[in-house]
């Protein structure tokens, strides 16, 4: 058994990588790239100079100009657990702190007088200056300012970066080089780098000044990184992760990335596998009692709620048992109370009784589930009855009850155990089902769900809740291919690996 679960576990890595390049190339080779929702979405990139500068950002932040390849390898190297360089810091909060990129250098140099050394140098000790001057403050206060003032002035140097190729790309056409430019009409400085310029045309004059402005805001960029570079090393949170080599490699978990269209870090939301806490049960006792009021109650019952709509249960559950006018028994909407995050983990008793943050997630999610449970209660229980009946009737059990084996035995030890291998088959599809959340409940019960997670991040292009989501969801479902071939042989003598 161990060789083959060794054996399986190392197959899982090519289907990794199968399913996450194939993904990874869809969302790099997919019209507009990343972010190209948000060019459209409420009128809020409608601005054209707005649309250039985030473009920028995010051909910055991903190396969105590299092969697509270089952008999957580089992707691979965040979610491997063997990392390089610093080891990250994590806030009281739980968000990852990571060291700061360096700065793109400016483009066509030898067309223009960019920053020299001396100046880049003072920009660098005008950083360590800014960082020195906020000694006195609270150090997880001056990161937070310093990160921002760093992220605002990147955004705005690659941004005039950008500005800077499109005038290139007009300076091009205007003096008859339009065939430098690419097949989109933009223009790649690498291409005019041989080139002597002409300086003699009208649109030299606008080529030139958005390179004074790209130089100029260089050296803020370079300053702001500085300061943040310094704070960074001076530790203002603890490392994660196991050193192997200081400040070289170290070991830690995966790096699933910041979303871009949320600014925070993805995160994972976990799915209650209630189904078969109440089907198998029941249908253990209706297989026990068939032909009785219980077989006919409980199958009448589970055909019932298999037959209604999951949008008419959601909004029945939230008229009548949630509605204040009526049992007002559950929460309406979202995840926790506005209170919860001052709360206490488990429920407390001191000064009168208070729900804590647990129970109150658990109160909160109690409709969610149920709804997202109820239609797998009938064919679950059907097949679990289905499977019971029919080792009953077995040979097996009419000798082991000739022998005096006690009911509860015969049942437990023999029926069940032999009836579990077509709900281990089924519990194949529906546990991972079961992570990948339901729009229509998410957005009946208004809760930030996987289903409407990933639908946001496929619209918006956000390559790292999709990429996250869909490794997450390829791992669950392989795990869950193992488990089964594991609980086979435990439930079946006869299934053996060796």
């Amino acid at each position: 058994m161990g060789t083959y679960i060794a054996r399986r576990l190392l197959l899982m890595i090519p289907t990794l990588l199968g399913i996450t390049l194939l993904v990874f190339s869809l969302v790099a080779l997919a019209p507009g790239g990343i972010g190209a929702g948000l060019q459209v979405s409420g009128g809020q990139m409608s601005d054209t100079s707005r649309v250039m500068q985030m473009q920028a950002y995010l051909e910055d932040r991903y190396g969105l100009n590299d092969p697509v390849i270089v952008q999957y390898g580089r992707w691979l190297a965040q979610i491997s657990p063997i990392k390089f360089g610093p080891r990250f810091l994590r806030t009281p909060s739980g968000d990852w702190v990571r060291p700061p990129r360096d700065l793109p250098e400016p483009p066509l140099q030898g067309w223009f007088t960019p920053p020299d050394a001396e100046q880049m140098r003072q920009a660098t000790a005008a950083g360590l200056a800014m960082f020195e001057a906020l000694a006195g403050e609270d150090p997880h206060e001056r990161h937070r300012q310093l990160q921002r003032q760093a992220e605002g002035a990147r955004r705005t140097y690659v941004g005039l970066v950008r500005a800077f190729r499109e005038a290139l790309a007009d300076h091009a056409r205007a003096v008859g080089q339009a065939d430098l430019l690419d097949a989109k009409g933009g223009a790649d400085p690498a291409r005019f780098e041989r080139l002597q310029p002409d300086r003699q045309v009208a649109s030299w004059a606008a080529l030139d000044a958005a390179a004074a402005a790209m130089h100029r805001d260089l050296l803020v960029a370079v300053r702001a990184n500085a300061a943040l570079q310094a704070s960074f090393e001076a530790r203002p949170y603890p490392a994660i992760g196991v050193p192997l080599l200081p400040d070289l490699m170290w070991l830690g978990p995966p790096d699933l990335g910041v979303a871009f269209s949320k600014n925070r870090p993805v995160a994972d939301l976990i799915a209650f596998p209630v189904i078969y806490l109440v089907a198998i049960p029941t249908g253990v006792l209706a297989a026990m009692k068939r032909g009785t009021w219980v077989d006919s109650a409980i199958g009448a019952v589970f055909l019932a709620l298999w037959s209604v709509p999951t949008v008419l249960a959601g909004v029945l559950a939230i008229g009548f048992l949630a509605n204040n006018q009526y049992l007002g028994l559950f929460p309406v909407s979202g995840l926790h109370d506005t209170q919860a995050e001052d709360w206490t983990f488990l429920p407390t008793f001191a000064g009168g009784f208070g729900r804590g943050w647990l129970l109150d997630l658990l109160w909160h999610v109690a409709l969610p589930v149920l709804c997202l449970v109820y239609g797998g209660f009938a064919v679950l229980s059907k097949q679990c009855r289905a499977a019971m009946l029919e080792n009953l009737s077995a040979d097996y059990v009419r000798t082991a009850k000739a022998k005096g084996v006690p009911r509860q035995d015969v049942v437990i030890r023999h029926v069940f155990r032999n009836s579990l291998l077509p709900l281990i088959t089924m519990f194949v599809g529906i546990f991972p089902a079961m992570l990948g959340g339901s729009v229509v409940v998410e957005r009946i019960f208004s809760v930030p769900g996987m289903g409407t997670l990933i639908l946001e991040a496929i619209d918006l292009r956000d390559r790292e809740i999709i990429l996250a989501n869909t490794f997450m969801i390829a791992c669950v479902n392989l795990l869950a291919l193992l488990l089964a071939d594991i609980l086979y042989a435990l439930a079946d003598p006869r299934v053996s690996y060796e």
